[in-house]
């Protein structure tokens, strides 16, 4: 079994990976228990009758907030322009021998023993090389083969490599 598929990755879709990686670490675990912990603070501690105070923790408290996003939107922006093989379209073949991805004269081959796991989520198929580096497909651009495609990595991965499930037609 073969499916081949052309995608165009968008910053929105950088955007919703680096979100996803980012709030399921350390780090986006803090930057929400900060806020809540600031407010928090700022309510019980007395402070909110300082008018100063008060809007020095709100300010902390959104700087936490909103850091992390707004860093995440900047940079899928910048990285699309700056990165020519991202900002273009890209063509994928996943059979049962490996994962090719062309653009153009360039090719790379990913074979199923190098690939740490993949997963999906309702838009997306993540393919991921390491714990952090991964291939975004978003699935409305794999013209209607997100179904074979987890049914190759199903056969291909071990179990507790593969968190995709089919979906009704």
């Amino acid at each position: 079994m073969e499916v081949q598929f052309d995608i165009k990755l968008e910053p929105k879709d950088l955007f919703k990976f680096n979100m996803r990686q980012g709030y399921t670490s350390s780090q986006g675990i803090i930057s929400i228990i900060v806020p809540i912990a600031i407010m928090g603070y700022t309510i019980f501690a007395g402070s909110a009758s300082d008018i100063m105070h008060l809007i020095i923790n709100i300010a902390l408290a959104l700087l936490f907030l909103f850091y992390l996003p707004i860093t995440y939107s900047v940079r899928s922006k910048a990285v699309l322009k700056k990165n020519a093989v991202l900002a273009n379209t890209l063509h994928y073949c996943i059979s049962e021998k490996n994962i090719k991805v062309t653009q153009g004269e360039e090719s790379g081959e990913l074979e199923w023993d190098q690939i740490y796991k993949m997963v999906s989520t309702k838009n997306y198929i993540y393919i991921f090389t390491s714990r952090i580096n991964a291939y975004i497909i978003p699935i409305h651009q794999t013209d209607g083969q997100y179904n074979q495609i987890v049914e190759i990595a199903k056969e291909k991965l071990e179990k507790y490599r593969v968190n995709m499930k089919l979906r009704k037609a």
